[in-house]
């Protein structure tokens, strides 16, 4: 025992001597005292942990700094691609509104005697019993109740039915309780045109009071025949669908609105118009009827100017 404790003994001290042999010679070239190589070689593992550590705060530091870089950048772009977007929606809304306005031309153009005020629909109101809108133009406008409501085109919308100051309720095709005198234009048969009140038909319209005889084909179009609210020659709708009453003395027909009464923005009242009676006076020039309340819409659509089922054909 004592000889392998001296043999241990021994070993160290060859360890010693080899070390300080190797230090001083290490000392020697590097000009670097021995008790600073013993320093430098205990702190070296600790200046390599603290170079990882800044150098991992200092990556850590930069990827946050670029982050919020971007995130600044990105919510610049974010305002950006918002104002553009707004700019696009206006510009496509005054697109719109000005390929309006130049039909509307074109439709007074060929209607010389319409006069016309553009509005804008700011509310609706649709049940399965009533289908109706506000405009944002009312009386100061010159628009009154029993005025007719068309697009720019000249496709019936429906009929002025209140009017406030600075707006103004209508009534659109497609409620049950309005009524417009119809023609097919390509025969000439008359109906009355009401709103689909049928389940499974109240997006389309519907013309009685047809001959039992009428040869009626799809696609056929129906104008106003008109009246003292309705000018003559506006389109109603076109045919779609055919048959007959529960009597079978009289056919109907179903009828694709004109008018795309749930894509609407804008529409024009007519406010004055010439009808067809005119009155000449000795100087010759033609009275302009405007629209009067003698005929009412919703539940006195009835007073309306009607077509006798027996005179029809």
């Amino acid at each position: 025992m004592r000889n392998l404790f001296s043999t241990r003994i021994k070993v160290i001290l060859v360890i010693a001597a080899l070390l300080t042999a190797g230090l001083a010679i290490l000392s020697g070239v590097t000009g670097t005292t021995v008790p600073e190589l013993v320093v430098g070689g205990l702190m070296a593992p600790i200046r390599g942990a603290a170079t990882a550590l800044t150098n991992t705060a200092e990556k850590y530091y930069g990827y946050m700094f670029r982050y919020e870089a971007l995130a600044a950048e990105n919510e610049v772009l974010e305002a950006r691609i918002a104002e553009m977007e707004d700019v696009a929606r206006q510009a496509d809304s005054v697109s719109r509104e000005n390929q309006r306005l130049r039909q509307m031309l074109e439709l007074t153009a060929a209607n010389e005697d319409y006069k016309l005020v553009d509005a804008y629909i700011i509310g609706w109101s649709s049940t399965d019993w009533e289908n109706t809108f506000t405009i944002n133009r009312g009386t100061a406008s010159g628009i009154q109740a029993n005025m007719c409501a068309i697009t720019a085109t000249g496709e019936v919308v429906g009929l002025v039915t209140e009017a406030g100051v600075n707006y103004a309720e209508v009534t659109t095709v497609l409620d049950s309780t309005l009524e417009i005198s119809g023609t097919i234009s390509t025969s000439g048969y008359n109906g009355m045109v009401r709103g689909g009140y049928v389940d499974g038909t109240e997006t389309l319209l519907r013309m009685n009071y047809l001959p039992s005889a009428a040869i009626i084909r799809n696609k056929e179009q129906v104008v106003t025949s008109g009246s003292t609210v309705y000018p003559r020659g506006l389109i109603i709708g076109s045919v779609v669908d055919a048959g007959f009453e529960n009597t079978g003395v009289a056919k109907f027909a179903l009828l694709d609105p004109a008018a795309d009464i749930s894509s609407l923005e804008q529409v024009f009242i007519i406010t004055e118009y010439t009808t067809e009676a005119e009155t000449t006076t000795d100087t010759g020039q033609t009275d302009a009827t405007t629209p009067t309340e003698e005929t009412q819409a919703g539940t006195q659509a009835g007073t309306q100017a009607t077509v006798d089922p027996n005179a029809v054909g």
